[in-house]
């Protein structure tokens, strides 16, 4: 990568760091979206408007700046993850949908921006991203991530009834699989990077509800909004820390 392209990259460089923080918006947009619909028991749909307002209002701005920025990234990431949450609801207890087909829904948009977008730029390219119409891109086909995430999440502890620790669990070995693939095989690397960020939506959703829900429920019964702060906490510590080590990188 050249240092044109370092300089106009507006997205996060793929590290074991982007991973952990990914995990984090994961679980702290699964906690906000939440909070909104049935702490504040505003509803899947005004909470939708809620989330949806706030996460164009962070993505318009990452779209104008000239350059990456972490906290305005991972704002926007966190804000996909929140809306994720509200369309996963939205299409199982509101439309009726269930959660099956909502992520099977999710799943087939998912394909079709992946397609276009493969279609028209020649190609899919997740790091570095330079371009207006390739970022915009790279949103949606995150925006539908995170929700197919958020869905089939609620689709192993609602449907097949796993408890948040077990349905943790599996997505955990799903993300150790991909992981391994990633090393000891030569399969596309960016198919790789699309199935782990799918699969660590459900793992941070699961986390996100063995903090907050019930006892009854297999949950620890944190408040949300602590558990919220405590995961915002970590997430900004996170993206500081890994600000703090590229600067180091970039220096040696």
């Amino acid at each position: 990568m050249n240092n044109k392209n370092e300089h106009l990259n507006k997205v996060a460089r793929i590290t074991l760091y982007f991973w952990i923080m990914k995990v984090l918006a994961t679980t702290l947009g699964e906690i906000a979206g939440d909070f909104f619909s049935m702490t504040l028991d505003l509803g899947y749909i005004i909470s939708l408007g809620i989330t949806m307002g706030f996460f164009l209002a962070v993505l318009l701005i990452q779209l104008n700046v000239a350059k990456y920025n972490s906290v305005l990234y991972w704002l926007v990431i966190v804000g996909t993850t929140t809306v994720g949450t509200e369309i996963s609801d939205l299409m199982d207890r509101t439309l009726g949908l269930g959660y099956a087909l909502g992520s099977l829904l999710l799943f087939v948009g998912l394909v079709l921006v992946l397609f276009l977008w493969h279609k028209i730029e020649r190609g899919i390219r997740v790091y570095p991203i330079t371009e207006s119409r390739v970022e915009i891109f790279y949103w949606i086909a995150i925006l539908f991530s995170n929700s197919l995430g958020t869905a089939f999440g609620d689709y192993l502890s609602d449907n097949m009834e796993l408890s948040y620790l077990t349905g943790a669990g599996v997505t955990a070995a799903i993300i150790v699989l991909v992981v391994l693939i990633h090393y000891y095989t030569k399969i596309n690397r960016v198919l790789l990077f699309w199935i782990a960020f799918i699969f660590t939506r459900p793992f941070g959703a699961t986390f996100g509800d063995l903090l907050t829900k019930p006892l009854s429920m297999g949950g620890m019964n944190f408040g949300r909004g602590i558990a919220a702060l405590i995961t915002a906490a970590l997430l900004v510590f996170m993206i500081f820390y890994s600000s703090r080590k590229e600067k180091e990188i970039k220096h040696v």
